[in-house]
Protein backbone atom coordinates (compact mmCIF):
# COMPACT_ATOMS: atom_id res chain seq x y z
CA UNK A 1 0.00 0.00 0.00
CA UNK A 2 1.18 3.49 -0.78
CA UNK A 3 1.93 5.63 2.29
CA UNK A 4 -0.31 8.38 3.63
CA UNK A 5 1.41 11.76 3.32
CA UNK A 6 1.21 13.74 6.57
CA UNK A 7 2.17 17.40 6.19
CA UNK A 8 3.69 19.05 9.25
CA UNK A 9 3.94 22.83 9.40
CA UNK A 10 5.40 23.25 12.89
CA UNK A 11 7.59 21.00 15.03
CA UNK A 12 5.10 21.45 17.90
CA UNK A 13 2.15 20.21 15.81
CA UNK A 14 2.95 16.69 14.70
CA UNK A 15 0.66 13.74 13.91
CA UNK A 16 0.02 12.92 17.61
CA UNK A 17 -3.02 10.63 17.97
CA UNK A 18 -3.49 10.44 14.20
CA UNK A 19 -0.06 8.86 13.86
CA UNK A 20 -0.79 6.52 16.76
CA UNK A 21 -4.07 5.47 15.13
CA UNK A 22 -2.37 4.74 11.81
CA UNK A 23 0.44 2.79 13.49
CA UNK A 24 -2.03 0.65 15.44
CA UNK A 25 -3.62 -0.40 12.14
CA UNK A 26 -0.31 -0.79 10.34
CA UNK A 27 -1.23 1.84 7.80
CA UNK A 28 2.02 3.27 6.39
CA UNK A 29 2.61 7.00 6.50
CA UNK A 30 5.30 9.44 5.47
CA UNK A 31 5.98 12.72 7.25
CA UNK A 32 6.44 15.73 4.95
CA UNK A 33 8.10 18.21 7.30
CA UNK A 34 7.57 21.54 5.58
CA UNK A 35 8.84 23.23 8.74
CA UNK A 36 12.24 21.65 7.99
CA UNK A 37 12.24 22.65 4.33
CA UNK A 38 10.89 19.45 2.78
CA UNK A 39 9.57 20.03 -0.75
CA UNK A 40 5.90 19.65 -1.58
CA UNK A 41 5.49 16.40 -3.56
CA UNK A 42 4.35 16.84 -7.15
CA UNK A 43 1.83 14.01 -7.55
CA UNK A 44 -0.82 13.15 -4.94
CA UNK A 45 -1.34 9.80 -6.64
CA UNK A 46 1.94 8.67 -5.07
CA UNK A 47 0.02 8.48 -1.79
CA UNK A 48 -2.94 6.55 -0.41
CA UNK A 49 -4.20 9.77 1.17
CA UNK A 50 -3.08 13.28 2.09
CA UNK A 51 -3.36 14.57 5.67
CA UNK A 52 -2.36 17.89 7.19
CA UNK A 53 -1.80 18.94 10.76
CA UNK A 54 -2.09 22.37 12.39
CA UNK A 55 0.27 25.31 12.58
CA UNK A 56 0.55 28.84 13.98
CA UNK A 57 0.83 30.53 10.59
CA UNK A 58 -1.95 31.77 8.30
CA UNK A 59 -2.80 30.32 4.91
CA UNK A 60 -2.78 33.95 3.76
CA UNK A 61 0.87 34.45 4.73
CA UNK A 62 3.43 34.80 1.94
CA UNK A 63 4.99 31.36 2.45
CA UNK A 64 6.75 29.55 -0.38
CA UNK A 65 4.93 26.25 0.18
CA UNK A 66 1.33 27.55 0.26
CA UNK A 67 0.76 27.76 -3.51
CA UNK A 68 2.33 24.38 -4.41
CA UNK A 69 0.52 22.65 -1.56
CA UNK A 70 -2.80 24.14 -2.62
CA UNK A 71 -2.10 22.86 -6.11
CA UNK A 72 -1.40 19.39 -4.76
CA UNK A 73 -4.64 19.46 -2.77
CA UNK A 74 -6.68 20.41 -5.83
CA UNK A 75 -5.10 17.56 -7.77
CA UNK A 76 -5.75 15.15 -4.89
CA UNK A 77 -9.45 16.03 -4.81
CA UNK A 78 -9.69 15.70 -8.59
CA UNK A 79 -7.98 12.28 -8.44
CA UNK A 80 -10.14 11.02 -5.51
CA UNK A 81 -7.12 10.79 -3.21
CA UNK A 82 -8.74 11.46 0.20
CA UNK A 83 -7.66 14.62 2.01
CA UNK A 84 -7.85 15.22 5.77
CA UNK A 85 -7.07 18.60 7.31
CA UNK A 86 -6.74 19.49 11.00
CA UNK A 87 -7.19 23.22 11.78
CA UNK A 88 -4.59 24.90 9.52
CA UNK A 89 -4.91 21.85 7.27
CA UNK A 90 -8.66 22.36 7.00
CA UNK A 91 -8.06 26.02 6.17
CA UNK A 92 -5.52 25.08 3.48
CA UNK A 93 -7.93 22.68 1.81
CA UNK A 94 -10.66 25.32 1.89
CA UNK A 95 -8.33 27.91 0.36
CA UNK A 96 -7.16 25.47 -2.30
CA UNK A 97 -10.76 24.88 -3.36
CA UNK A 98 -11.65 28.56 -3.55
CA UNK A 99 -13.14 29.33 -0.13
CA UNK A 100 -12.04 32.36 1.92
CA UNK A 101 -10.03 32.02 5.12
CA UNK A 102 -10.49 35.08 7.32
CA UNK A 103 -10.22 36.24 10.91
CA UNK A 104 -12.50 34.09 13.06
CA UNK A 105 -15.66 35.71 14.36
CA UNK A 106 -14.52 34.58 17.81
CA UNK A 107 -11.07 33.08 18.45
CA UNK A 108 -11.38 29.77 20.30
CA UNK A 109 -8.98 28.10 22.73
CA UNK A 110 -9.66 25.05 24.85
CA UNK A 111 -12.30 22.36 25.24
CA UNK A 112 -15.44 23.53 23.46
CA UNK A 113 -18.58 21.85 22.19
CA UNK A 114 -19.52 21.33 18.54
CA UNK A 115 -22.71 20.00 16.97
CA UNK A 116 -22.82 17.55 14.07
CA UNK A 117 -24.86 18.26 10.94
CA UNK A 118 -28.29 16.65 10.71
CA UNK A 119 -27.71 14.57 7.58
CA UNK A 120 -27.15 10.85 8.36
CA UNK A 121 -24.14 10.72 6.04
CA UNK A 122 -22.48 13.50 8.07
CA UNK A 123 -23.17 11.83 11.41
CA UNK A 124 -21.58 8.71 10.00
CA UNK A 125 -18.25 10.53 10.02
CA UNK A 126 -18.56 11.03 13.78
CA UNK A 127 -19.77 7.62 14.87
CA UNK A 128 -23.42 8.65 14.85
CA UNK A 129 -22.89 11.37 17.47
CA UNK A 130 -24.93 14.55 17.31
CA UNK A 131 -22.46 16.58 19.41
CA UNK A 132 -19.16 16.25 21.26
CA UNK A 133 -16.46 18.25 23.03
CA UNK A 134 -13.33 18.93 21.00
CA UNK A 135 -10.15 20.96 21.34
CA UNK A 136 -9.73 24.35 19.71
CA UNK A 137 -6.87 26.81 19.25
CA UNK A 138 -7.40 29.11 16.30
CA UNK A 139 -7.72 32.75 15.32
CA UNK A 140 -8.89 32.30 11.72
CA UNK A 141 -11.74 30.34 10.16
CA UNK A 142 -12.67 29.00 6.74
CA UNK A 143 -15.64 29.48 4.50
CA UNK A 144 -17.21 26.43 2.87
CA UNK A 145 -15.69 25.38 -0.46
CA UNK A 146 -18.09 24.87 -3.39
CA UNK A 147 -19.93 21.57 -3.00
CA UNK A 148 -18.91 21.11 0.64
CA UNK A 149 -21.39 20.12 3.35
CA UNK A 150 -21.05 21.72 6.77
CA UNK A 151 -20.31 18.82 9.11
CA UNK A 152 -19.69 20.58 12.45
CA UNK A 153 -20.80 23.92 13.88
CA UNK A 154 -20.98 25.84 17.14
CA UNK A 155 -22.14 29.19 18.47
CA UNK A 156 -18.79 30.92 18.01
CA UNK A 157 -17.87 30.00 14.41
CA UNK A 158 -20.45 28.41 12.13
CA UNK A 159 -18.00 26.42 10.01
CA UNK A 160 -16.22 23.94 12.27
CA UNK A 161 -15.83 21.14 9.71
CA UNK A 162 -16.90 20.29 6.18
CA UNK A 163 -17.05 17.17 4.04
CA UNK A 164 -16.56 17.05 0.28
CA UNK A 165 -17.80 14.17 -1.90
CA UNK A 166 -18.10 12.00 1.23
CA UNK A 167 -14.32 11.48 0.94
CA UNK A 168 -12.45 14.60 2.05
CA UNK A 169 -12.80 16.36 5.40
CA UNK A 170 -11.55 19.68 6.70
CA UNK A 171 -11.70 20.34 10.44
CA UNK A 172 -11.32 23.66 12.23
CA UNK A 173 -10.81 21.86 15.52
CA UNK A 174 -8.02 19.58 16.73
CA UNK A 175 -9.23 16.00 17.14
CA UNK A 176 -5.64 14.66 17.22
CA UNK A 177 -4.94 15.69 20.80
CA UNK A 178 -2.89 13.70 23.30
CA UNK A 179 -1.82 14.70 26.80
CA UNK A 180 1.72 15.32 25.54
CA UNK A 181 0.54 17.54 22.68
CA UNK A 182 -1.74 19.50 25.01
CA UNK A 183 1.08 20.13 27.48
CA UNK A 184 3.39 21.22 24.66
CA UNK A 185 0.90 23.82 23.48
CA UNK A 186 0.20 25.02 27.00
CA UNK A 187 3.93 25.64 27.37
CA UNK A 188 4.63 27.20 23.96
CA UNK A 189 1.37 29.18 23.83
CA UNK A 190 1.21 30.24 27.46
CA UNK A 191 1.16 33.92 26.53
CA UNK A 192 -2.05 33.45 24.52
CA UNK A 193 -4.07 32.00 27.40
CA UNK A 194 -6.38 34.12 29.56
CA UNK A 195 -5.84 34.17 33.30
CA UNK A 196 -9.58 33.53 33.73
CA UNK A 197 -11.65 31.49 31.30
CA UNK A 198 -14.22 33.06 29.02
CA UNK A 199 -16.91 31.13 27.09
CA UNK A 200 -14.59 30.83 24.06
CA UNK A 201 -11.11 30.79 25.59
CA UNK A 202 -10.01 28.76 28.59
CA UNK A 203 -7.23 29.25 31.11
CA UNK A 204 -4.43 26.69 31.41
CA UNK A 205 -6.00 25.38 34.61
CA UNK A 206 -9.35 24.76 32.92
CA UNK A 207 -7.71 23.15 29.90
CA UNK A 208 -5.88 20.75 32.24
CA UNK A 209 -9.01 19.93 34.25
CA UNK A 210 -9.96 16.26 33.70
CA UNK A 211 -7.42 16.25 30.87
CA UNK A 212 -6.96 12.49 30.58
CA UNK A 213 -10.72 11.90 30.48
CA UNK A 214 -11.22 14.62 27.89
CA UNK A 215 -8.39 13.32 25.71
CA UNK A 216 -9.73 9.76 25.89
CA UNK A 217 -13.22 10.90 24.87
CA UNK A 218 -11.83 12.93 21.98
CA UNK A 219 -9.62 10.02 20.88
CA UNK A 220 -12.80 7.95 20.53
CA UNK A 221 -14.32 10.59 18.26
CA UNK A 222 -11.10 10.93 16.27
CA UNK A 223 -10.93 7.17 15.80
CA UNK A 224 -14.37 7.21 14.20
CA UNK A 225 -13.41 10.12 11.92
CA UNK A 226 -10.14 8.48 10.88
CA UNK A 227 -11.83 5.12 10.27
CA UNK A 228 -14.41 6.76 8.02
CA UNK A 229 -11.73 8.69 6.15
CA UNK A 230 -9.56 5.59 5.76
CA UNK A 231 -12.32 3.83 3.87
CA UNK A 232 -11.43 6.01 0.90
CA UNK A 233 -7.68 5.39 0.96
CA UNK A 234 -6.20 4.45 -2.38
CA UNK A 235 -4.98 0.88 -1.95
Amino acid sequence: MRPIAIFRFSRTEGPAFFGDWLDARRLPWQLVALDEGAPVPRDPRAFAGVAMMGGPMSVNDDLAWVAPLCGLLREAVAADVPVLGHCLGGQLLAKALGAPVTRAAVPEIGWLDVAVGDAPELRGWFGGRDAFTTFQWHYEAFGLPPGAARALTNRFNANQAYVIADRHIGLQCHIEMTRALTETWLATGAGELPAQSTPAAQSAADIRRDLDLRVAALNAVAGDVYARWAQGLVR
